[in-house]
């Protein structure tokens, strides 16, 4: 076999289980997800998908987070396979724009309700964290459970009436309560899409589980000191580095009702193509965000996705079959995640059972 990297960029592309430790508990429902007995909760609660970004943690693996192709000679990183040419697996015009994938995938559940915090617009991380991404992001709610009789919820948006006087009061004083008193609460379920812009305070309660699409970086600013599972944060999982007053800068101090929240953050899906044997539906597009994209393709048949001149990632929620690519076939099942490269000019996925395929592409 050629050492040519290159001709991986003409097939679908498998990747090995990237899972990631953090500073809450879960991933019961991940194992779940990818068939594995276990289903256990515990202190590696996401799987990053196609990432070439690495997890940012104290003492971790500095290679935490980065992405491995099974390929035919062997595990090879996404980023190797990328920088072997740009243009060829990512698409000329996001090479030329941004040299990476411009995007972060991730499957996330939560067993504990997740710290409070916030990301950077991207002002903020170009002008304080001399980053190119601030870190928009979005949920897709794909189930969720009941964890000592709580019902899954999340926070985001400051309430009216909320100030940034008394934000850094209850920072101060670690008021846990108070400062989840200042964001809107909003009862989740399985279909559930929201928009989380930098600059919103937000937390994921327990009991999520969901896919986060996000521009690529790990920068999260915690405002608890100590987890809800007790697990006491260091000042660099706090601010990142750029000391607490900065910290506290990253905040968009907006306030909103519940019902200006919901509409300003609530994405409804919207359906853009189907049939009697498939259904494809946008979650997120360029009317939420240039950052990313994100479809559902409800599948129990045949369905032919053609290329756009960029890659993209298929996630298999559920089902099993083929996909045809370049006259060759090869198989999907739940669990899957795979990358096609921009080089692949149309893809076939047919069913043996019905499919749910998340399809989620790079941004404009």
């Amino acid at each position: 076999m050629s050492n040519d990297l290159s001709q991986y960029a003409y097939i679908p592309l498998k990747q090995k289980s990237n899972r990631v430790w953090r500073t809450y508990e879960g991933g019961a429902l991940i194992d779940k997800w990818k068939m594995d007995t276990s289903e256990v909760d515990g202190s590696m609660p996401e799987e990053w998908i196609m990432s070439t970004v690495t997890a940012r943690g104290k003492w971790r693996p500095e290679d935490e987070g980065l992405s491995l192709i099974e390929t035919t000679s062997g595990l090879k990183p996404l980023k190797e396979l990328i920088e072997s040419d740009k243009a060829l697996f990512l698409g000329e015009k996001v090479a030329e724009k941004y040299g990476t994938t411009g995007v972060l995938i991730k499957m996330l559940d939560s067993k504990e309700r997740l710290t409070i915090q916030v990301h950077p617009d991207k002002e903020y991380a170009k002008s304080v964290l001399k980053s190119n991404f601030g870190k928009t992001e979005s949920w897709y709610v794909l189930n969720n459970r009941e964890i000592n009789g709580e019902k899954p919820v999340v926070y985001m948006g400051f309430k009216e009436g909320v100030t940034r006087e008394l934000w850094n009061q209850h920072f101060k004083n670690q008021d846990v309560e108070g400062m989840l008193n200042c964001l809107h609460k909003i009862d989740v379920e399985p279909g559930d899409a929201f928009m989380i812009y930098g600059g919103v305070p937000h937390a994921i309660g327990s009991g999520c589980f969901l896919m986060e699409v996000q521009e690529p970086t790990d920068y999260t600013m915690r405002v608890e000191r100590v987890t809800p599972g007790g697990l006491s944060i260091s000042d660099e999982l706090i601010h990142q580095g750029v000391g607490e007053e900065m910290m506290l800068e990253c905040f968009h101090y907006n306030t909103s009702s519940y019902e200006k929240a919901i509409k300003q953050w609530k994405v409804e899906p919207e359906i853009i193509d189907d049939s009697a044997s498939y259904t494809l539906k946008s979650i997120f597009n360029e009317k939420h965000t240039d950052c990313f994209g994100l479809e559902e393709l409800d599948l129990n048949g045949t369905y032919t996705i053609k290329s756009n001149a960029s890659f993209r990632v298929a996630v298999i929620y559920s089902g099993e079959g083929t996909m045809i690519c370049e006259g060759e076939t090869y198989t999907y099942k739940q669990g899957d995640e795979i990358f096609l490269s921009a080089a692949i000019k149309e893809i076939t996925f047919k069913s043996n059972s019905a499919s749910k395929i998340l399809l989620c592409y790079p941004p404009k």
